[in-house]
């Protein structure tokens, strides 16, 4: 069964790769927010946020996905190559000033979903963004060097996207405190 899922997710994405990874980015962040709202800040089915939900999946599906798809097509052109030295460069340059970017206008794009006025976001970074980038380099090195050196350029997206379902659970939290 799950081979099978796994093949048809294959011929998907050599045939329509970005629709693909950008289907699969949006679904997931919306798996990391129902993740969070359930088993982190434990709301139960009553008090479930199904705007919230939907925010978080616009959120991958025009944010998440584009840009980090797009990233890796960059990031390769930047530093060619699947070396060791190669895959530990790319994670540098994805972690050193991919990573920070990203998590500031991640956090900001939810923010002002939100509703939170400028000088709010302002606050909640200001809070929130050091604490996320520390965390993200708790998780996220390793991660990409496994995938830098190991997975192909189409199928990065997914292997960030399936270990990104706890990330994004705690993104999701986090970005959505008050």
């Amino acid at each position: 069964m799950m081979a099978s899922l796994w093949r048809g997710y294959q011929r998907l994405l050599s045939r329509h790769p970005w629709k693909v990874q950008i289907i699969t980015a949006g679904s997931l962040v919306g798996v990391g927010d129902v993740i969070s709202q359930q088993l982190v800040e434990k709301r139960g089915l009553h008090g479930h946020s199904l705007e919230r939900t939907m925010k978080m999946m616009g959120v991958g599906f025009c944010f998440v996905g584009p840009v980090v798809g797009g990233w890796y097509k960059v990031l390769d052109g930047l530093v060619p190559g699947s070396s060791k030295s190669a895959a530990v460069k790319k994670m540098l340059v994805d972690q050193g000033g991919f990573a920070p970017c990203f998590l500031g206008c991640f956090l900001t794009i939810v923010g002002s979903l939100n509703g939170l006025s400028k000088e709010e976001i302002w606050d909640k970074l200001k809070r929130d963004y050091k604490d996320a980038l520390i965390t993200n380099y708790y998780l996220w090195p390793a991660v990409q060097i496994a995938n830098f050196y190991f997975v192909p350029l189409h199928y990065r997206l997914a292997v960030v996207q399936v270990v990104a379902i706890v990330w994004n659970s705690y993104l999701s939290w986090k970005a959505n405190q008050a």
